[in-house]
């Protein structure tokens, strides 16, 4: 970022954002954007009514003082000269509490409509929805108006109306202020006239209803009763407000208006609960506190500019890089503490400075009180929302329930009413205590912000080392190939269901064996990677039987084992990001380096190209703060700021494609798997090929438009819901996918098979499809709810445990099912077999084999998978379960519930564990709720 850019982040970007989510909420209320044009001019100006109200006052008060003394100060420039005038003057000036720079009183108004006016400019010239859309006689509202044709010639009709409110506005409001003041204000009028002429007809729009509504103001003032009329107008909007209530078609709408509606309600509510109390406050001579103020602004920015977003940046600063165009994880902090010292430090300061005494000190206690509020709702709730991407979005979304919501607004009562007391009864020592708590958070964001730039880097630094070539692999015409293609988070349980609603798709596989009864041995990449790459010596029992070595070698051991003996043995081995390599979610690649003829790349983020990096360092830099705001926000409001992963981001004019409506992983992945048929290309050589390639595609779930499985801005599916639940069926047996959650999964599973199966069609057009043995497979599946379960948020659902595993052998023709046991530590065998005799661990002088099997499997149930925490000799304690014969029937399970680093304890069964409250309390509930990227494009 640029120092005008940062600059421009400070004292722009709050009013900007407030706009584009104020906006963003009345567009997805009202599916208009003419309407939320009208929400927005009428939002923004009660919010600032009280600023422009004080701000009025001062100016009048300014030109009260200006006549009472301009007499006096005539007679005295006539009367005296020189120095002696400046002298009288100056002491005339003081003592009626004059200065000259008083004068600038008098432009009050005007200095505040300069940033709003840029805010609104910024905002609304750039706004997707508007283009193509109409809005009463206006055809489009990105382009000027040209609502008047005269002899050919268009004439912007807007820009003119907005000037004569403008003026007649003015005209009213001006009745007895000095000439200077109505230059000021008829010279603004034609400066907007002018500049905002050929400027598009919903900006212009905005700011004639922004001169209505002063007009409508103006005129209010002048009228008798004016708050009963007040109080009138904001009863029947609340009332309005709950009539679309039956309108609202998500939980954080419906809130929202409910609140919108209470809020109304206040200016008439609050005199009158005062009133009739029982008990009248003393009448006190307020005394403001400058300098809590100050800190209590500071603490604000401090926590939301920069705690919070170290904390989770510094947590896993890799997730935040892109290969082919660095940015620097530390500007997105630079960005927000930008934005929150721009809307804490300086507009909350105007705020204040523009605020009477007693306002002054009602605002001092209220962001004293505030502070508390705010950290502790980002210290005690909403901690359990589970894994967040880098674009900042939950994987099983954002949920909470109704005692978390209870206890949260509790907690928000005590502190806050708490705290403002002790601001009435304490002031004089609160300055401190803030000033320790912006040390004490400023010292964590410092700690947070070096481990963030080390990690960073050092991260920089091996990528210039391992390169930026684009992968490639080639594929034998003569010789034979090996394939292993891993999805991870692919869920085995689909398949049968997919390939049965897709008999095209079910051709693409032909020759493949899909192993129905296969078993992972975690639920995590950490803990079933090394064993579907190294074999049955790299479960997670035996890893943790070698308990002398870090998990970090065994885990980089077993992702070299296949490659060296192949690569021994003449193979041309490549590989593309291979999980976890070196224990760093971006692979360290140069564990790979004493190996020879093997290459290794990275492939995810290097096709998305230049623009769509930059719109999702973009989005990010901008998320950022309304993500860390919304962690310090009341439970019941964050879901309103999440907005399922999309925090009210209004798109640009340039976001025109499908896929920019999708998270930035997602299309990353697609963008990757897509290119399959680019990286690949082929020989006519006899050698032999191995190629090794991971995807997290599956990972990255969306609901996408069936039946192509295709990106769409809107996506309408009703046809293939049974009410609101997806139906598959398959073998005769029907199952019901129940949620968002689980549909996104399986729509992201067919759209993988689908770039699969294209990919297939290239080996064969090509002639390698048949002397080509292609392994598919998965680390674990994910626990969908929809087949049988096992423990009702007591232990893991066995769906996670059900990997994809889809073989196809040299030649092998048709699409079979079978029922074998088998597990995905099987692939480092599944690979070699027939191809390398009797092979060997080559680090550890075992032989490779399926015997494994034959072992009693344990699997461990831990959902400790951040490597940067477990990664130590042992896997963190966890529970442990067995099964025996077919993984899908949760009676063939038993479970050890006692935690360690091995099943200890008696087995139990499922029956067994129905009746006994759950020991590893850290396990997630299954959240039924995902992101939908889904928004109307126009």
């Amino acid at each position: 970022m640029s120092l005008f850019e940062i600059i421009g982040a400070v004292l722009i970007g709050p009013l900007k954002m407030i706009f584009e989510i104020i906006f963003s909420i009345a567009y997805k209320m009202l599916y208009n954007p003419g309407k939320a044009v009208v929400v927005l001019s009428l939002a923004m100006n009660i919010l600032v009514l009280p600023l422009y109200k004080r701000a009025d006052a001062i100016q009048i008060e300014a030109r009260d003082t200006e006549n009472k003394l301009k007499d006096v100060v005539a007679h005295i420039k006539k009367t005296f000269s020189g120095d002696e005038r400046m002298m009288i003057l100056q002491t005339y000036y003081r003592q009626n509490n004059y200065s000259p720079l008083s004068i600038l009183s008098g432009s009050v108004s005007l200095l505040l409509e300069i940033p709003f006016f840029m805010a609104a400019y910024q905002f609304l010239s750039n706004v997707g929805a508007f283009t193509g859309a109409s809005f009463g006689p206006i055809t489009d509202l990105s382009k000027p108006d040209g609502l008047l044709n005269i002899g050919g010639f268009a004439i912007n009709v807007l820009p003119i109306l907005m000037t004569v409110i403008n003026v007649v506005s003015s005209s009213l409001y001006l009745k007895g202020f000095p000439l200077k003041t109505k230059i000021q204000l008829y010279g603004m009028a034609l400066f907007f006239l002018v500049f905002l002429y050929n400027s598009p007809a919903a900006l212009v729009f905005y700011w004639t209803l922004n001169n209505t509504f002063s007009l409508v103001k103006t005129l209010y003032y002048k009228i008798k009763n004016p708050k009963r009329i007040l109080n009138g107008v904001l009863i029947a909007a609340g009332a309005y407000l709950l009539y679309f209530l039956r309108y609202a078609d998500e939980g954080w709408k419906t809130m929202l208006l409910i609140e919108l509606a209470l809020v109304l309600q206040l200016p008439w509510a609050i005199p009158l609960v005062k009133k009739y109390l029982p008990w009248k406050a003393k009448e006190v001579t307020p005394v403001p506190n400058t300098k809590l103020f100050i800190l209590g602004g500071l603490f604000l920015t401090v926590l939301i500019g920069f705690l919070i977003p170290t904390t989770y940046i510094a947590a896993s600063p890799q997730e935040y890089i892109d290969i082919d165009y660095f940015y620097h994880p530390v500007w997105y902090v630079v960005n927000t503490l930008a934005i929150s010292a721009g809307l804490f430090l300086i507009w909350f300061s105007v705020f204040y400075w523009l605020a009477n005494p007693k306002g002054k000190v009602l605002f001092t206690r209220l962001v004293w009180a505030l502070s508390g509020v705010m950290l502790v709702n980002y210290m005690f709730f909403g901690r359990n929302l589970g894994i967040m991407s880098a674009d900042l979005i939950f994987e099983g979304g954002m949920y909470f329930g109704w005692l978390e919501i209870v206890l949260n607004i509790v907690a928000i009562l005590v502190v806050g009413v708490g705290l403002y007391f002790v601001a009435v009864k304490f002031p004089k020592r609160l300055p401190s205590i803030l000033l320790i708590g912006v040390i004490a958070l400023g010292g964590m964001g410092v700690v947070n912000t070096v481990k963030l730039v080390k990690n960073t880097e050092a991260t920089q630094q091996r990528l210039l080392i391992e390169g930026e070539d684009m992968p490639s692999f080639q594929l034998s015409k003569e010789g034979q190939n090996v394939v292993v293609i891993m999805l991870d988070r692919g869920v085995g349980s689909f398949i049968s269901y997919i390939m049965e609603e897709n008999p095209d798709l079910k051709a693409q596989f032909d020759g493949f064996t899909y192993y129905k009864n296969t078993l992972s041995y975690g639920g995590y990449t950490n803990f079933a990677t090394p064993s579907l790459y190294g074999g049955y010596e790299y479960t997670p029992l035996k890893m943790n039987q070698r308990s002398s070595e870090l998990l970090e070698e065994k885990h980089n051991e077993a992702l070299k084992v296949v490659p060296t003996i192949l690569s021994k043995e003449g193979f041309a081995v490549t590989l593309i990001d291979p999980s976890y390599a070196g224990y760093q979610l971006i692979p360290d690649l140069s564990i790979y380096d004493d190996l020879e003829g093997v290459n290794v790349y990275h492939a995810n983020g290097r096709y998305n190209g230049v623009d769509k990096l930059i719109r999702t360092i973009e989005a990010r830099r901008r998320n950022f703060f309304v993500f860390s705001l919304m962690k310090s926000l009341p439970v019941f409001w964050q879901n309103t700021f999440y907005q399922d992963g999309k925090y009210h981001r209004v798109e640009a004019y340039r976001v025109k494609k499908p896929v920019d409506y999708y998270p930035d992983k997602t299309i990353s992945e697609y963008n990757t798997m897509k290119n399959l048929s680019t990286m690949t290309s082929f020989t006519d050589s006899g050698e032999n090929t191995y190629m090794f390639y991971r995807t997290n595609l599956t990972h990255e779930p969306v609901i996408l438009q069936e039946p192509d499985y295709s990106f769409q801005p809107v996506v309408d599916n009703s046809a293939y819901y049974s009410g609101t639940q997806r139906a598959i069926t398959a073998n005769g047996e029907t199952y019901y996918l129940p949620d968002t959650y689980s549909i996104s999964h399986y729509h992201i599973n067919t759209l993988s098979y689908m770039i699969l199966g294209d990919w297939f069609d290239m080996l064969r057009e090509n002639g390698v499809y048949d002397n080509t043995r292609i392994i598919v497979v998965s680390d674990h599946a994910r626990d969908m709810e929809v087949f049988d379960k096992t423990v009702d948020n007591k232990m893991h659902n066995i769906e996670t445990y059900q990997p994809i595993l889809l073989v196809k052998d040299f030649n092998a023709t048709g699409f079979t099912v079978s029922e074998e046991f088998m597990t995905n530590a099987d692939v480092a065998s599944l690979s070699m077999e027939g191809l390398v005799e009797n092979p060997v661990n080559p680090y550890t002088g075992n032989a490779i084999d399926m015997s494994g099997k034959e072992e009693t499997p344990y699997v461990i149930l831990s959902n400790r998978w951040d490597v940067t925490e477990n990664n130590g000799y042992q896997y963190i304690d966890s529970q442990w379960a067995t099964v025996s014969g077919e993984v899908w029937k949760k009676d063939n399970w038993l479970y050890y519930l006692e935690p360690g680093a091995f099943p200890t304890g008696e087995a139990m069964s499922y029956a067994d564990i129905l009746n006994t409250e759950p020991v590893q309390e850290e396990l997630p509930d299954n959240q039924e709720v995902i992101n939908l990227p889904m928004i109307p494009a126009n």
